[in-house]
């Protein structure tokens, strides 16, 4: 494979703290690399429509430390049309880019595996979503930060809880997996978590809380991934208060809170590992691979794996919020 003179880097999807130390790794390695860089602004959108920046080391220059991205991202239904992911290959070839490093999650994968195989551009993957549900890597960049923020978040939440004697009914972010429920409610001492991956059951929710208070418990915290089964926290409340009339009942909505602010040490040391193995990659002659990390090592992972298959949440995990939450552990 002819040698790589330059390269682009986007971030897609929703964006996640961290993902401007993973510009920052990208472009410095490439930088170290003698490679020259172009951020792609806007994902897939700004491919299409030709909006391309040169990068230098000093244009990462004081952002490791910032959330959001500088890149922008985004969605672009456009995409998905062959005609518009021709355009963005003409807009490639026209600014000399020989190969592409996608920060993002599976929306971001499908796409760059589909072009790439349309127009024969490697392409290579960061993964950067705070919901840590690709498969292939035991962390994504952005999940330490948002599982923290909503710890954060719960604690506070938790003092005002026990000042009024208050049930609270926390909603975290997590469509499709439970993944910041999950960790979020053992660290932050819930008593109960709510995942789309276990099938909830508001009566064992009813009697579990109507337990705890006649053992003397006067408030409590239920987390809830917003794509559990039974609903948004705002419907489970309402389930749960039509049989305890007498608790004082809350609903805290976490939302975007999750995304923003400033990526925690070890999502900037993820993102800096995963973008210097990034740019080694495409140097290599790889394409089509996310990299990720699997038992603390760089794992390269085929993005028809990373989109085809789903993270599981750790079974243990799960054991163990069960148990600490059990009336037996109070």
């Amino acid at each position: 494979m002819p040698k790589i003179k330059k390269i682009g880097v986007f971030t897609s999807g929703g964006d996640a703290p961290g993902m401007n130390a993973a510009i920052r790794a990208v472009v410095r390695t490439a930088r170290y690399y003698k490679l020259e860089v172009a951020g792609i602004l806007r994902g897939y959108e700004g491919m299409i429509e030709g909006e391309f920046v040169p990068l230098k080391a000093r244009s990462v220059s004081n952002i490791i430390q910032r959330g959001g991205t500088i890149l922008k991202a985004g969605r672009s239904k456009r995409f998905l049309e062959k005609k518009w992911r021709r355009q963005a290959y003409e807009n490639l070839k026209k600014e000399n880019i020989e190969g592409v490093v996608a920060i993002g999650g599976d929306g971001t994968f499908k796409g760059a595996l589909v072009f790439s195989n349309e127009f024969n551009i490697p392409f290579i993957g960061m993964p950067g979503t705070i919901d840590n549900d690709l498969y292939g890597t035991d962390f994504t960049i952005g999940y330490d930060t948002a599982i923290n923020t909503a710890v954060d978040a719960i604690d506070k939440i938790r003092d005002t809880a026990d000042s009024h004697d208050r049930c609270f009914f926390v909603e975290v972010m997590g469509r499709d997996a439970g993944f910041i429920a999950l960790r979020s409610g053992i660290a932050s001492g819930a008593e109960a978590i709510l995942i789309p991956e276990r099938k909830t059951k508001i009566s064992e929710l009813i009697t579990l809380l109507k337990n705890g208070k006649q053992r003397g418990k006067t408030s409590n915290i239920v987390v809830v991934a917003e794509g559990d089964d039974a609903g948004h926290a705002f419907n489970i409340a309402d389930l749960v208060k039509q049989k305890l009339k007498d608790f004082d009942i809350r609903v805290v909505v976490l939302g975007h809170l999750q995304r923003g602010g400033s990526p925690t040490c070890m999502d900037r040391i993820l993102a800096s590992r995963l973008g210097v193995a990034a740019v080694e990659a495409l140097m290599d002659g790889k394409k089509n691979i996310m990299v990720g990390v699997q038992g603390g090592k760089i794992a390269y992972v085929p993005f028809e794996k990373a989109t085809k298959h789903h993270q599981e949440v750790d079974p243990y995990l799960l054991r163990i919020a069960n148990l600490l939450s059990h009336p037996a552990s109070k």
